[in-house]
């Protein structure tokens, strides 16, 4: 993973994965790396997702104006 991914990318390159290790077809060391590497992605996944949720406003009227706050769980 050389160059930065999309997260749509990242996320079906992630499926892609899946489907490998449920398939049972690739031998046990290959299917090591690709595990391996499917965590990897998704670490980057779990990342991409904080750091977009940090930058998420909420629109909110505020006596009669709308203004922006930022988001809170």
């Amino acid at each position: 993973m050389t160059k930065e991914l999309k997260f749509e990318e990242m996320i079906k390159k992630l499926e892609t994965i899946v489907d490998e290790l449920e398939s049972g077809e690739i031998p046990l060391d290959e299917s090591l790396k690709k595990y391996e590497e499917g965590v990897k992605l998704l670490g980057l996944c779990r990342k991409r997702l904080d750091e977009t949720k940090r930058k998420v406003e909420l629109l909110v009227k505020k006596g009669g104006k709308f203004t922006t706050e930022p988001f809170e769980e």
